[in-house]
């Protein structure tokens, strides 16, 4: 790895870390100023517990050996990582795959905002983690082989640049998940939560798109063309998602809205995530416009479905990323910059990676959900995962961190 890989890569690794503080101010402005705090330390929470779990077990189980379902224990206690040997590489990989690692089940809190007991989180962001992410990710980057990739979904053929499906899908119908175990919020739907401060919703964006040029250019690991094309993608679909939100917006209630806008150019880079190495601007574009369209509408079927997704989490993580990483079979370019990947649809190529990309999004689905429901039923039964109905009245920043973000009253803007 030459210098100037390696100070692209440290460069990344710090901004994909920002973005989880990025985060908490998106999902804390969106909350209830009564809950601001916890809504803060759930997303903090994942930057304290999962360095420590991924560095000692987590990188070695999603990256160690060549099998084809979970790693092995070579790197774990973070044996290996000695830079007097390889200079640095190998623990500067660990430390920039351990930001994703960390944002990964921040994602997840959106969705059980306003009820989940905080002792409950702490305990199922690193078990989730272990026994949902890690795996994940073995499937579709994991094991080295003679002739590739090890991890079963990987070396069947499925493609994902930087996350699609195994942060975003994985974590969007982990949210699903949570949302159904948890409960609804006491009151919901028939009574608004709209968000309390839409300053910091609009900060945490800006955060999240800065961010996101680490997470998407620096899934290249070198600092070449493949990062210059995914830094271009990231851009673009980002504009494209937040634009056509909008502008949906407008035509169907005559304005548009900062939350419109913000909700658009994450569900933009969220669909770019797993196609961004493989597709040209054009389609990054068309990528970013046709999440931000889509998850318009997908964040209202809770309303029609009937699941308390507090903050969107399924309607733009996992639908964003499904629609980019199903599109990745239609918009991928053969050969994306020197890279050994299949053709889409659209460029040549036939069904057989767009099949590749619906087989790895089913399988984590179902994995994801059923894992997640697992973990929570059992900490349910152990130690209880929601609030009582006082408690949530009274506001989490009280009752779980005894203190307040606030004097001043809440307002009355937004969705809810």
């Amino acid at each position: 790895m030459d210098s100037g890989t390696t100070a692209w890569l440290l460069v990344s690794a710090a901004m994909v870390l920002f973005m989880t503080p990025g985060l908490a101010f998106f999902y804390g402005g969106m909350d209830r100023g009564r809950n601001v705090l916890n809504m803060l330390m759930m997303s903090f929470w994942c930057i304290l517990i999962i360095p420590i779990v991924w560095g000692l077990l987590g990188y070695s189980l999603a990256f160690g050996g060549s099998g084809t379902i979970i790693g092995n224990f070579d790197f774990a206690l973070l044996r290996g990582m000695d830079v007097t040997e390889d200079g640095g590489e190998t623990l500067l990989i660990l430390v920039y795959l351990g930001t994703f690692a960390s944002i990964t089940p921040a994602l997840i809190s959106g969705a059980v905002a306003d009820r989940m007991k905080f002792s409950a989180w702490a305990w199922f962001v690193p078990l989730w983690s272990l026994f949902v992410y890690v795996p994940v990710v073995f499937w579709i980057y994991g094991g080295s082989g003679d002739e590739g990739l090890t991890g079963w979904l990987g070396a069947r053929g499925s493609l994902d640049f930087a996350g699609g499906t195994a942060i975003h899908v994985n974590a969007g119908i982990a949210a699903l998940a949570a949302a159904f175990v948890v409960g609804k919020r006491k009151g919901w739907p028939s009574e608004g939560h709209p968000p309390h401060s839409m300053p910091l919703v609009m900060i945490g964006t800006g955060i999240l798109w800065f961010g996101w040029f680490g997470f998407n250019a620096g899934s290249a690991l070198a600092a070449d063309g493949i990062a210059v094309q995914a830094f271009a993608n990231t851009f673009f679909a980002a504009a494209a998602g937040g634009l056509a939100w909008a502008l949906l917006e407008k035509v169907k209630d005559g304005h548009i809205t900062n939350l419109g806008a913000a909700s658009g150019i994450v569900a933009g880079l969220v669909a770019i995530t797993p196609a961004a190495g493989f597709v040209t601007g054009t389609s990054a574009m068309l990528i970013g416009a046709a999440a931000g369209i889509i998850c318009a509408f997908a964040v209202s079927l809770k309303f029609k479905v009937g699941y308390d997704d507090s903050l969107d989490v399924v309607g733009i993580h996992l639908v964003g990323g499904l629609i980019g990483s199903l599109l990745i079979g239609l918009f991928a370019e053969p050969g994306a910059l020197g890279q050994d990947n299949e053709a889409g649809l659209f460029h040549g190529g036939g069904a057989g990676l767009l099949q590749e990309q619906f087989i790895a999004n089913a399988v984590t689905i179902v994995f994801s959900f059923v894992v997640t429901v697992i973990i929570l039923k059992v900490l349910d039964a152990i130690i209880g995962v929601r609030v009582s109905e006082e408690e949530e009245e009274t506001g989490l920043d009280l009752s779980q961190h005894a203190e307040t973000a606030y004097n001043a009253g809440e307002t009355t803007m937004g969705r809810g």
